[in-house]
């Protein structure tokens, strides 16, 4: 097989016939922030549980009154309602717990690579965007065995 050359192609007068707009175009330095609720910027152990799906282990971050982002190995369908049980173990054994419903709004799935001693792994992770509906009273305990 004969592999032919091309020519480069000539632009250089691309760049010699810009011409300026005539309308001048502001710069916005700031982002305008459209959120309702502020958000608490922390990573931090929950429990998500499901009816259909159990009880498992994830991942939340930015935590505001409105909802939440949670990491999972999984992510329910749009539209499922979860609970989220922000749990923290006190020096004394007692466990303080919140507990909240939440419906699943979003799913966000990331690739990338990290940069390791001699090479690059590519890894990803899962997300979803949950909004809250209500608090539950903390009593309500989640089963060893639920928990996966």
């Amino acid at each position: 097989m004969v592999v032919k050359r091309r020519e480069p192609l000539q632009l250089a007068h691309v760049l010699e016939d810009r011409h300026v707009a005539s309308i001048p175009v502001p710069i916005i330095e700031k982002r305008i922030e459209k959120r309702i609720h502020t958000r608490f910027d922390k990573a931090f152990l929950v429990v998500i549980g499901s009816e259909l799906y159990g009880d498992s282990f994830a991942v939340a971050r930015n935590v505001s009154a409105g909802g939440i982002l949670v990491e999972m190995s999984y992510a329910p369908p749009l539209g499922t309602v979860v609970t989220v049980h922000f749990q923290h173990a006190r020096e004394d054994g007692e466990l303080d717990e919140i507990v909240a419903r939440a419906e699943v709004k979003h799913h966000h799935y990331l690739n990338f690579t990290g940069s390791t001693a001699g090479g690059s792994d590519a890894a990803s992770a899962r997300a979803i965007g949950l909004r809250f509906i209500e608090f539950l009273d903390p009593d309500i305990r989640i089963a060893a065995d639920r928990v996966h």
